[in-house]
This record gives C-alpha cells, sequence and structure tokens, in this order.
C-alpha cells in the first residue's frame, strides 16, 4: 500500500483485540484502506513522505455501524417537505402535536396538502385519529399522519376528496392489509398496512413531493452527525434503486449502504447489478415480517397489556395476541422460506414478541436443516426482539442466527412498558441485552430509523446504565459493559451486515471508516456519556466527510426518474 497520510489522535480505540489502542493510523487515502496502526513514531519512520494529520485531543475509533435502518425512508418521512412529530424531536405531548397542527396549517399556502409523520399514541397519549378529529385542524386541505409505527396513517376528508373515493367509501382491502370504515362502509380516516398505506397516501405525497434525494441527504447527514459510517435499508425494494446508486456516487457520501430486498417484492431473490464498487452498496439480505408493533398492540406474544387510561386511550387490544398477531402461519413461512434460502442471500425477520420469536426459531432451524446450511456461516438475523427471553437468545446462538436489537425501545418507551404497557416483570427486561450477550450469540443494536434519531452513543448509554431519560432503572440485570456496547456499534454490527472484512475496527487493510470523539467513552461516567463525549465528525475511505458539500453535490443531482419515490417510500415505513 501506498502510504499518504498518518492520522494522529490522542487515542484510537481499535476495537481489534490484537491491539486494543493505539496512537496513530497509516493510510492509503487512494486505495481508502488502512495500511498499519500504532506507534505514532513507528508509522512516521516507515512512511516519512506521508502527510500527517493530527487531531489533537480527539479520540478516533471505527466509524459507527447502525446495522438496522430505512435512510431513504427515513429522511422522506420525516425532512421537509414532511414534517416530523415525534416526542422525542420537540413534541412531548399530543397537546404539542395539534399545536403544531394549527401552526403549518396558518403558515402553509390554502389548498396545498400536508403529510406529517411520527404520531406516537402510547408516548403521545393520543386517541386513535380519525377524518373528524383531522377536520378540526385541517378543514380544508387535504393531510395524511404516518403513525411512528409505520403500521398506520390517519387522514381527514379533504383526503378523502382529494382521492376520489366514491360517497367517501374507501375501495375493497388489498391482501395483508385494510381500511377502517364507519358501520355505513364510509372511510373514518385510517388505513392499516403497507397496501392500504400507499393508496391512502399517495394524492398527497405526490403533491409535496419536491427534489425526491434532498431530504434523504437530509437523512444521511443525521446518521453521520452521530458518527455512523455504514448502515443498512431494510425494506429495500427496486423503486428504491436508482436513489441509493445516486447518492453511492456523490463524492462525499457519508454512508456505506446494504440493501434488506422485502421479501413481499416479486424479484426479492433476484441479485442486482450496482454501477458503483460493492464496498459502497450492495444487496445483502432479505426483509420479513413475523410480527407487529408493541406500540399499536400487534406483536404475537404469551402475556397481555395491562388495562389502563394509556392503553385504553391508545386504542390498543390487551390481548394476549399470541400466533393470532402473526403475518405469517408457520406453514407460510415454511413455504416462503423453501423459495428464499437457495438464492445465498441472509434472512432477517423483524420480530417483537415472544411467540413471534418461537415461531421464526422454528422456521429458521427447519429451513436450515432443509437446506443443509446448519454449521455454516449463513448469519440469519432477527429484528427487535423487545419482549424475547434468554431460553430464545441461547437457541438463536446455537443456530448460528445474529440479533439485531432495539435499545431506542427502552429509551424512549421504557418508563411506560415497566407496570403501565405490561406488568413489572416483563416490561423491566424489555430489550434484555444482557441475557442476549450472554447467550454467545451475535449482538448488535439498531436505531431503525426513523422510528427513533439514529443515536449510537445514546444506546450505548442506555444499555450501559438500564437508565431512561427520566433517571428511572429498568432492569439492571441487563445492563453490559461498554466494550460490549461498543462492539454492538462496531465489530458485532459489521458482522452482522457481512461486511466485518471491510469495517468495524480499524486494523490494517480494512476501510479507512472512522469516527472522531471529543473524549474517550471509557473515561466518562457512562450515566453521562452523550453530555460528555460528542462526534466530531467522521472518515470514509480514509476521507473526512465534508457534509455542507455533500448536501450541495445532492442539491445538483437531476431529480427525474426520482419523482415516484416519494409515496412508495412513505408507504414502506413498516417497522419498529
Amino acid at each position: 500500500m501506498a502510504v499518504d497520510l498518518i492520522i494522529k489522535a490522542s487515542s484510537i480505540i481499535t476495537m481489534d483485540p490484537h491491539i486494543p489502542r493505539a496512537e496513530a493510523v497509516a493510510v492509503d487515502t487512494v486505495a481508502g484502506t488502512i495500511a498499519a496502526v500504532g506507534a505514532f513514531s513507528d508509522l512516521q519512520s516507515a512512511n516519512p513522505s506521508a502527510d500527517v494529520k493530527d487531531l489533537g485531543k480527539t479520540v478516533l475509533t471505527p466509524g459507527l455501524i447502525d446495522p438496522h435502518s430505512h435512510p431513504a425512508l427515513s429522511g422522506l418521512s420525516t425532512q421537509s417537505p414532511a414534517h416530523w412529530i415525534a416526542p422525542y424531536v420537540g413534541f412531548p405531548t399530543f397537546d404539542d402535536v395539534t399545536a403544531y397542527f394549527t401552526k403549518v396549517n396558518a403558515a402553509t399556502p390554502a389548498g396545498v396538502p400536508v403529510a406529517f409523520n411520527g404520531l406516537d399514541r402510547i408516548l403521545h397519549n393520543a386517541p386513535e385519529l380519525t377524518n373528524t378529529l383531522l377536520d378540526k385542524y385541517f378543514p380544508d386541505r387535504a393531510v395524511i399522519v404516518i403513525d411512528n409505527s409505520g403500521h398506520e396513517v390517519y387522514f381527514n376528508t379533504a383526503n378523502i376528496t382529494l382521492l376520489g373515493w366514491e360517497d367517501g367509501k374507501p375501495p375493497a382491502d388489498p391482501v395483508g392489509s385494510r381500511f377502517g370504515r364507519n358501520e355505513d362502509g364510509t372511510s373514518n380516516g385510517r388505513a392499516y398496512e403497507s397496501a392500504a398505506l400507499l393508496i391512502a397516501a399517495s394524492k398527497v405525497l405526490a403533491a409535496i413531493g419536491q427534489h425526491p434525494l434532498a431530504p434523504i441527504a437530509q437523512w444521511y447527514k443525521l446518521m453521520a452527525t452521530n458518527g455512523i459510517t455504514s448502515t443498512s435499508e431494510h425494506t429495500y425494494e427496486s423503486n428504491q434503486f436508482k436513489a441509493y446508486v445516486a447518492m453511492a456516487m456523490a463524492p462525499d457520501s457519508p454512508l456505506r449502504i446494504s440493501l434488506y430486498h422485502m421479501s413481499i417484492e416479486a424479484d426479492c431473490a433476484e441479485p442486482i447489478q450496482i454501477p458503483v464498487p460493492e464496498n459502497k452498496l450492495k444487496k445483502q439480505g432479505i426483509k420479513l415480517w413475523a410480527d407487529g408493533s408493541p406500540w399499536v398492540g400487534t406483536i404475537a406474544a404469551s402475556f397481555p397489556y395491562l388495562d389502563n387510561e394509556t392503553t385504553r386511550n391508545a386504542n390498543i387490544p390487551l390481548g394476549p395476541g399470541g400466533e393470532a398477531m402473526m403475518n405469517y402461519n408457520r406453514a407460510q413461512l415454511d413455504e416462503i422460506l423453501d423459495k428464499l434460502v437457495p438464492s445465498g442471500y441472509q434472512m432477517a425477520f423483524h420480530c417483537n414478541g415472544d411467540v413471534g420469536m418461537d415461531i421464526v426459531l422454528d422456521a429458521y432451524e427447519h429451513a436450515l436443516s432443509k437446506h443443509n446450511l446448519l454449521g455454516t456461516d449463513h448469519r440469519w438475523r432477527i429484528e427487535h426482539l423487545g419482549a424475547c427471553r434468554r431460553d430464545q437468545f441461547d437457541r438463536a446462538a446455537q443456530l448460528g442466527v445474529c440479533l439485531s436489537m432495539s435499545p431506542f425501545q427502552f429509551i424512549y418507551w421504557g418508563d411506560l412498558l415497566d407496570g403501565t404497557m405490561f406488568e413489572s416483570s416483563i416490561g423491566s427486561q424489555w430489550q434484555s441485552v444482557g441475557d442476549a450477550f450472554r447467550s454467545g450469540a451475535s449482538v448488535s443494536f439498531h436505531n431503525d430509523g426513523s422510528v427513533s434519531p439514529p443515536i449510537p452513543l445514546l444506546n450505548m448509554q442506555a444499555m450501559v446504565t438500564r437508565q431512561t431519560a427520566s433517571g428511572k432503572v429498568h432492569g439492571e440485570n441487563q445492563a453490559v459493559s461498554l466494550e460490549d456496547a461498543m462492539k454492538a456499534h462496531t465489530t458485532n454490527a459489521a458482522f452482522q451486515l457481512g461486511r466485518d472484512h471491510e469495517v468495524g475496527s480499524i486494523e490494517a487493510g480494512k476501510l479507512a471508516d472512522f469516527c472522531e470523539l471529543s473524549a474517550d467513552p471509557f473515561t466518562v461516567d457512562p450515566h453521562k456519556l452523550t453530555e460528555l463525549v460528542t462526534v466530531q465528525g467522521t472518515w470514509v475511505g480514509g476521507k473526512r466527510i465534508d457534509l455542507d458539500a455533500f448536501l450541495a453535490q445532492v442539491e445538483a443531482m437531476d431529480p427525474t426518474g426520482h419523482t415516484e419515490l416519494v409515496h412508495k417510500a412513505h408507504s414502506r415505513k413498516k417497522c419498529c
């Protein structure tokens, strides 16, 4: 390698067990790779003509990795011209949301439709919205409000009129989804699941679209600002292909993307010819759904919700939902996996409930055995795992199944999960990351944007302390070490994305992707980690990323060919 740059820092956290700490890293910026790691004097002696970049007090880590996200969908759902109203981005109560409704309606020119994303009935203590309720705030313009779970959309009477539904009655329910209806068959301003969401939201989303790639670029910037250099698109469909290629071609693109093709797409098992290097963009796996979301009452669980004002106001069925909440029965899962496994792609199942986890593990074990994959390096995954248990994690580890867990569920809902939504014996143990690590399985953390903001350092803080924003501690027995929390966003996450040969640690031969931190996270109070340690910047392929330049590069791109992306992307935001 032709070393032309040596980066020196106050400390380099390599995540390489052979050299845990270093003073400097030598980089071949042409190849974008790491040539050597070690003492600054040794690297400078070996490469006397190389430029030196001294980062001073900065601490360097591998670029952080969010192994389950939706960058395109998140940008289009939350960034301008859409409005993000999630509780943790400035709208903690339903009163805050409705006040913002009034403000937006007054500020938006007459007749221009409006889209909102992020209503959370549990955290906002909000009712399940109807057209008549939304008419109070938007009597004359079409409006849609996408639930934060991505499983439901709410809309007003003006949107029903815009859709042209005869006598205000929705069309027949698409397969796997449905429209909300009043007793007389007219729309009540609700639609459930992807296909119905697409129809109900299509007119508004088509009307508000501007430069389709600009909001995606803003989400890329948000991820990079929080130290992330590699992530995934976990609801990929072919419609997004040109957008992701365009983003990868930007000279200052800050993210490496791994695509997980939705199993409901006819071409999900087909390879993709991508005109950019695979280390920037590749198809990695296939995404499947077992159950739904804990925030709308659709998880396949063996236990009920508690009956109280919070759950009643959110219209959550108390359950337990059990197998009835599965998107597919076991026979269907076997059939789907039999069809997809020969493609060689990694499988990744969305699953939150314990009943759902048992069914997925049964289906995985059957498919792995049938296709002679037991004991191989298949890296099949299960995502989210909110209510799952140690015995299930042990079984996953025995099968070689990876666990990608969701600290955000604990961070933002932890106080309600423990004693309000569920009995404390269940709610306090939500996101049992300690048990997951103890099982010996590969464990990663993710944020599932835009269900939550992409903040790896906050995930680490919460899983080390088991403390929510209120200061309350839940399930202290599920705390993990900072070392394990770091692995969950570096080496383990890289392994689960099939990129462990490229990223996840600072080692010779790997890509020169780095995160600059203001202080060493191992030297500060973990309860104040996000206060005392901040991200100063990121490097991708040996180049420090200029995020303003990246935004300008995307703005300069021709938006032609991306116009259909907007309304389809909103309809696919189904996760958490």
